[in-house]
């Protein structure tokens, strides 16, 4: 949302296609000041058959080849149901071929030719983008991050990147994943963008606590298993065990709530830690201009997800906190330990705790690497020149100067 916020403030046109309604009844409010319209390609799976097959019969008749091609593709590669994915390749095809019928449609009534598809995520986005481009030559690019990237089978994102003009993530972890599937000539296409933040939205309070002020510990992300709130839970357990005083806060929800509910009954964390649900960004900007303290303790699981730079980590440094994470994949790009915020070992309870405490106790501490913190976003992760990246290359792409 916040790229497609930046891109339209600098003059680029979008359109959204959202594979689905996700149906969330939580909606950040910035979401208001988008001003692209958005299309459901789900609602092809909800309609008549009639019109479903009238327009893949007017594609089949207009590109024969084409649509031959893009079928033919799929059914010579099944291993696209394989690895993560949402939906199967067949509802990837009827899915591709309603947008280039919208497509087509909104060419005809208004006369404006879309030039470019971009896929957010490298799973079930870019298979509806690469079969569009299959299917009406529309050339195509692919943003990655985490998931989406390291659980689709290896020959298949190969594929996709073959065929996209551009391919873009979101840390030199991710790069050197991609250069690895990519042969010589097709390094140049690859592209990294690191994620920003708006700096006026997250900003330091100028409100230092005092030093007898109980620390207050944020944290915020979805409860799942790559986040490792268990490790964060069981980090803090012995932080109270040994009689420090603090106060954390977790922001987010999730499939593993109920666990985490009674990882804190079990380790008597009931009046120290509290499970705060779903939050907006304004909640979250909020919030951590009263925190001492931000952590989060990604991990890499067992079948291979992981996150790349979350975007907590930068909006909370961009607060002037200092923070406490894991070594995992892009994270050690961002924090610096020692300097603007401390590193353990992912899974490493000792280290997690040990960080915690550091801070803890050390309120000067906390001002030198939280300050530090601050300078390395506004230096790196500027959102509006991250923004122009992102603009720049799309413009290169429809073969723009």
């Amino acid at each position: 949302m916040n790229e497609i916020l930046g891109l339209e403030q600098l003059g680029v046109r979008i359109r959204i296609f959202s594979l689905v309604d996700s149906g969330e009844t939580l909606v950040q409010p910035q979401a208001a000041g988008v001003r692209a319209r958005v299309d459901y390609l789900e609602g092809d799976l909800k309609r008549g058959w009639t019109a479903a097959v009238l327009e893949h019969l007017r594609l089949l008749i207009a590109h024969p080849v084409r649509y031959g091609s893009a079928l033919y593709y799929l059914i010579r590669h099944p291993d696209l149901n394989e690895g993560y994915a949402v939906s199967n390749r067949w509802t990837g095809f009827l899915q591709a071929v309603y947008l280039v019928s919208l497509l087509e449609r909104d060419r005809r009534q208004t006369g404006m030719e879309t030039t470019h598809l971009h896929a957010h995520f490298a799973h079930d986005p870019a298979q509806v983008a690469y079969l569009a481009h299959r299917l009406a030559g529309i050339p195509f690019s692919i943003t990655t991050h985490a998931r989406d990237l390291f659980q689709v089978p290896q020959p298949v994102l190969a594929d996709r990147i073959a065929a996209a003009q551009a391919v873009i993530t979101c840390c030199y972890a991710n790069l050197g994943y991609l250069q690895r599937l990519t042969p010589p000539e097709g390094q140049r296409k690859l592209h990294l963008i690191y994620h920003g933040v708006d700096l006026e939205r997250f900003q330091p309070s100028g409100n230092h606590r005092k030093r007898d002020e109980l620390p207050l510990i944020l944290s915020a992300g979805r409860l799942v298993e790559k986040k490792g709130f268990p490790d964060l839970l069981a980090a803090l357990s012995e932080v109270h065990r040994a009689g420090i005083p603090f106060r954390c806060v977790i922001y987010g929800d999730g499939p593993l709530r109920s666990d985490l509910e009674a990882q804190i009954r079990q380790s008597d964390l009931q009046d120290a830690v509290c499970l705060e649900g779903a939050y907006t960004q304004e909640k979250l900007a909020s919030a951590l201009q009263h925190a001492s303290i931000f952590v989060l303790t990604p991990r890499i699981t067992e079948d291979g997800d992981r996150d790349g730079i979350p975007n907590v980590l930068l909006e909370a440094m961009a607060c002037g906190i200092p923070v406490v994470s894991t070594a995992v994949s892009g994270i050690p790009e961002l924090v610096i330990h020692e300097v603007n915020g401390l590193l353990a070992p992912p899974l490493d309870i000792p280290a997690i705790q040990a960080g915690l405490v550091s801070l803890i106790q050390d309120p000067e501490a906390r001002q030198r690497r939280g300050a530090a913190a601050r300078q390395t976003v506004v230096d790196g992760f500027d959102h509006r020149k991250t923004n122009l990246r992102l603009a720049e290359l799309f413009l290169r792409a429809d073969g723009g100067p």
